[in-house]
């Protein structure tokens, strides 16, 4: 039977991956403007990771503080005292709290109440919870980055699939699912490892924005602006991600693809805009918002000065022809 191989199949992650992660605990939250929970400090044994779906939040940890806008996400290891403050606005987030077990320090419980921190013996910790910890602590092997942030946040192009996994976890959360317990540790398995990835990408373009000559920081641009087209970014946004001036950046871009960095970031919303238009149940209002535009009235303006029609006859000139 099936059920006989669960065991089997979860001692095969174990061994992969050291102690397994778990999240015993998933939740929404939606905050107005102010400092959540009356401004109390938080320090919790085990991690916590919060993804934005919407909002501005200032989260202050052991003192340092970052802004995490929507789309992004941060997690705090064990330990760390912190603070969050929505900065505008309502703040939709979910927020994910896992911990890493291999010697039954945490009892986990499909009740409600989540899982239930009990005494036990010391966790050793697996190859991602070793990765994760050191990445508090340690520097880019060229010793000459900034000291490390008591978080971690990834801003590259593991953002958009910690969020997608994030929703995963959340849901199967929810539901009294066949082997629930199995698929919550593959899914926190996913997670961290995205992480990981995300983690060393980002560390591999700083050594390279340091370092770098003029293409290849356009190159680091580029993915910048692809990987945050959805958000409401401008060409001082691209120019700081590689730490150089407005002009020369701007120049630079233009000498090494042919186009300005606003030229470039207007064809990826266009091409975005059209795989949507292909999908009639999404409202070309909604697509507006969705690939980077304030109002339909400039996505419409945009979209024309690009393709030659409006959405709505690129629409109809795709179903049509399908």
């Amino acid at each position: 039977m099936i059920e006989d191989l669960l065991p089997g199949m979860e001692k095969s992650i174990l061994d992969s991956v050291g102690s397994i992660p778990l999240v015993f605990k998933g939740m929404e939250r939606t905050m107005g403007k102010g400092l959540l929970d009356n401004g109390k400090r938080s320090q919790h044994e085990y991690h916590e990771l919060t993804y934005l779906r919407s909002g501005r939040v200032e989260f202050e940890v052991d003192g340092r503080r970052t802004i995490v806008e929507r789309g992004g996400n941060i997690v705090i290891p064990p330990g760390h005292v912190h603070v969050t403050n929505v900065l505008e606005g309502n703040a939709d987030m979910v927020v994910l709290y896992f911990v890493f077990d291999r010697e039954g320090r945490y009892r986990y419980t499909s009740t409600a109440s989540g899982a239930e921190v009990v005494p036990g013996r010391e966790v050793t910790g697996g190859i991602l919870e070793r990765f994760l910890l050191s990445a508090l602590e340690s520097a880019p092997a060229d010793g000459d980055a900034p000291p490390a942030e008591p978080f971690i946040s990834i801003r590259g192009r593991s953002r958009q699939d910690i969020a997608a996994i994030a929703e995963r976890i959340l849901r199967e959360s929810r539901e009294d699912a066949y082997a629930k317990n199995l698929m919550m540790q593959l899914l926190t398995v996913e997670l961290l490892v995205t992480l990981a990835r995300g983690l060393r990408e980002e560390w591999e373009e700083g050594l390279r924005k340091r370092t770098g000559k003029a293409r290849e920081l356009v190159r680091i641009a580029r993915d910048y602006i692809v990987e945050n087209f959805d958000r409401d970014i401008s060409v001082a946004d691209a120019a700081g991600y590689v730490f150089l001036s407005q002009g020369y950046f701007t120049r630079a871009f233009r000498d090494e693809t042919g186009m300005s960095p606003m030229a470039f970031l207007m064809q990826v919303r266009v091409a975005r805009a059209c795989k949507l238009l292909e999908q009639r149940d999404i409202k070309i209002s909604g697509i507006a918002s969705m690939v980077g535009f304030s109002s339909p009235q400039r996505f419409n303006a945009a979209f024309r000065k690009h393709t030659g029609m409006t959405p709505m006859e690129y629409r109809k000139t795709r179903l049509t022809d399908s």
